[in-house]
C-alpha cells in the first residue's frame, strides 16, 4: 500500500494563486500516474492535472493554461501550482497515485475561492 500526504490548499480571492503537494510514502514507478483529482459539491470528481513520466501532463479541459503539475519521482512528489483561480475552482482536491495497479487517494484538500 501506499500513503498520500497532501498540504496547501485553503482559501484564496478570485485570480489568486495556491500551490498543492502530494508526497508519497513509496516511490511511484515513472510509468504509473500520479496527480491530482478535484471534487466540486454536488459534482462528480474529476480530473485536474496527471503525469506519467515521458508523455505530456493531461488537464481537465477547465484549466485552460492556468494550472501547472509536476512531478518528481525521487522525493515522491507531485506539485499542483495554481494561477487566477476561479470560484468555480472551489472543491476538494486529492492527489491520486497508481501502485501496484491499485489506485491510491489522498485524504483531499480544501480549496475555496471567493469571488
Amino acid at each position: 500500500q501506499v500513503q498520500l500526504a497532501e498540504s496547501g490548499g485553503g482559501w484564496v480571492q478570485a485570480g489568486g494563486s495556491l500551490r498543492l503537494s502530494c508526497v508519497a510514502s513509496r516511490t511511484i514507478l515513472s510509468r504509473d500516474p500520479m496527480g491530482w483529482y478535484r471534487q466540486a459539491p454536488g459534482k462528480s470528481r474529476e480530473l485536474v492535472a496527471s503525469r506519467i513520466a515521458g508523455r505530456d501532463v493531461r488537464y481537465g479541459d477547465f484549466v485552460e493554461g492556468r494550472f501547472t503539475l509536476w512531478r518528481d519521482n525521487a522525493k515522491k512528489t507531485v506539485t499542483l501550482e495554481m494561477n487566477n483561480l476561479k470560484p468555480e475552482d472551489t472543491g476538494v482536491y486529492y492527489c491520486k497515485a497508481r501502485y501496484w495497479d491499485n489506485d491510491y487517494w489522498g485524504q483531499g484538500i480544501q480549496v475555496t475561492v471567493s469571488s
